[in-house]
Parts: structure tokens; sequence; C-alpha cells
């Protein structure tokens, strides 16, 4: 019997296994803003269009992210329960909820089917 057949079938263990990054993709970031409604509404901020920008940098999760008008009253709420939903991800450590103004939210960034649940 030669060293090679005799030897017994190994198990990865944690330190052969190959390493993971456990890094969140922009389609779970996406899929956790879902969850995130306007209160007014009930309808969700990816939907409505109310996010621009998504970057996974490494643990860092980046969200650049609009509201319907600037005197909007659901402001912080929206803000906050959508960095508490993206840290909720595997891998991720850091969520900045950027605001932005540029370009100014319009019906049009809306899903169409939800423009035309709307009535727009």
């Amino acid at each position: 019997m030669t060293e090679e057949s005799s030897a017994a079938p190994t198990t990865p263990t944690e330190a052969t296994a190959p390493h993971t990054t456990g890094v969140a993709s922009e389609d779970q970031v996406k899929l956790a803003l879902r969850r995130v409604k306007d209160p007014d509404l009930q309808l969700n901020i990816m939907d409505l269009g109310l996010v621009y920008n998504i970057a996974v940098d490494g643990t860092t999760v980046k969200i650049d992210m609009t509201l319907t008008s600037p005197a909007c009253p659901s402001g912080p709420e929206l803000m906050t329960n959508a960095e508490k939903e993206v840290m909720t991800l595997a891998g991720v450590e850091k969520v900045e909820v950027n605001l932005v103004w540029m370009p100014f939210w319009t019906p049009e960034r809306m899903e169409p089917r939800v423009r035309a649940y709307l009535g727009f």
C-alpha cells in the first residue's frame, strides 16, 4: 500500500477552506433597501426612486439617496431605517447614507408600475 492510498481523506478545516470575504453585494443592498418604506405611501425607497447610488467598498456600504422634497418630514426616519437594514447584511460593518439633492427627485424616477399605481 502506498502512502498516497493509505492517507485518510481530509475535510477542509477553517485553515484550509477557501477564504470568503462575506462582503455584501450591491443586489443584497438593494434587497435590504426594499424593506425601507415611506411611512405615508407605504412604498419602498427603491421603487420610489429615492436611491441614486450604491457603492460597496469592502465592509463599507455608501448610499446616495434623496427625498421627494426638502421639506419631507420622514427624511431622518428613512435614512436611519436604510442604515439599519443594510447593517443587517453579513459582512457590512459600516453604512454611510448621504442625502443628495442633485438631480432633484421627480415622479419619473419611480418604477413605472409604481408611477401608474399612484396615477402619475
